[in-house]
């Protein structure tokens, strides 16, 4: 009996992994496995981000508004053309960017799939400037770009396949697409965009991405160094990774200054103007006196 068991979950498992997509994921190379599409992701990413705008109050200093959605936008066009230029322009139709600064005091901020990016107040303090900030949207981006919230979803579709739920499951991966069904699972689950919390490899690699992307955005990707040891001396500081999907700060911290190198391969700091300086020399006239002899 427990053979035959055995042999039906080894079936099921195949079965479920059979029905996804595998894809490189940009820059790392990493390959990963996807069990739902890119239309049922966008779909319910959307319509969270929709319910959470209808409840946020937006930021009213129009200064750091404006800081937001400058360094967002510069952001999304170097990304852009990163997958452009590397034969992902169908991926890059997925994204509809817009780039909000909320109320909120918690040192956090977020990107949907599909480019819905938002930045909290309480975040500033910590990046103090724009390119930290950068270092920030460029991580989460990375989490967009990356995938990694159809991957965290294909886990959990993974771990149900032995379920009473598998005809769901195998339906939602892709056998009859079903938004529907997708959603129930995922709200069975308690899984939001906004606060998914990705595995660690997952955030390590956001990382190394996100600090790439700063860096063709034209910001320097040296300041995440500061940046993290500011957030590091922050209530919200991580020293233990034992029990986070999180790195530790520390952990982070020396990550990287490991992937530094690379990402300043692709940094082109911008060229300062030089003003021109014309130095009109006088001409001095000795006067002569001549003498009467």
């Amino acid at each position: 009996m427990k053979k035959v068991k055995f042999v039906l979950m080894a079936l099921v498992a195949a079965i479920v992994v059979s029905c996804g997509t595998t894809r490189t994921v940009p820059i790392t190379g990493r390959k990963q496995n996807i069990l739902v599409s890119d239309e049922q992701v966008l779909s319910l990413s959307n319509q969270e981000y929709s319910d959470y705008m209808k409840s946020a109050k937006l930021s009213t200093n129009a200064a750091n508004t404006a800081m937001v959605k400058r360094v967002g936008q510069k952001l999304a066009t170097a990304v852009e053309a990163y997958l452009n230029n590397h034969g992902l322009v169908a991926e890059t139709k997925q994204y509809s960017w817009e780039f909000n600064l909320v109320q909120d005091k918690s040192a956090n901020a977020f990107c949907m799939p599909g480019g819905k990016i938002v930045v909290y107040e309480g975040l500033l303090p910590y990046t103090q400037n724009e390119a930290s900030l950068a270092i920030v949207l460029g991580h989460e981006i990375a989490h967009a770009v990356a995938k990694h919230s159809a991957e965290q979803m294909s886990k959990q579709i993974k771990n149900q396949y032995g379920t009473q739920i598998l005809g769901s499951v195998l339906n939602a991966a892709g056998v009859s697409s079903s938004t529907t069904q997708l959603a129930q699972i995922i709200a069975q689950k308690g899984l939001q965009f906004r606060s998914l919390k990705y595995s660690r490899d997952n955030e390590t690699e956001a990382d190394r991405m996100g600090l790439i992307f700063a860096a063709m955005a034209g910001y320097d990707p040296n300041v995440a160094v500061s940046f993290w040891q500011r957030m590091s001396q922050g209530n919200n500081s991580n020293q233990s990774d034992m029990f986070s999907d999180h790195p530790s700060d520390a952990k982070r911290i020396a990550a990287i200054k490991q992937e530094l190198p690379e990402a300043l391969t692709y940094y082109n700091p911008p060229k300062k103007t030089v003003k021109s300086t014309t130095t009109t020399k006088k001409k001095t006239v000795r006067k002569t006196t001549t003498r009467r002899k």
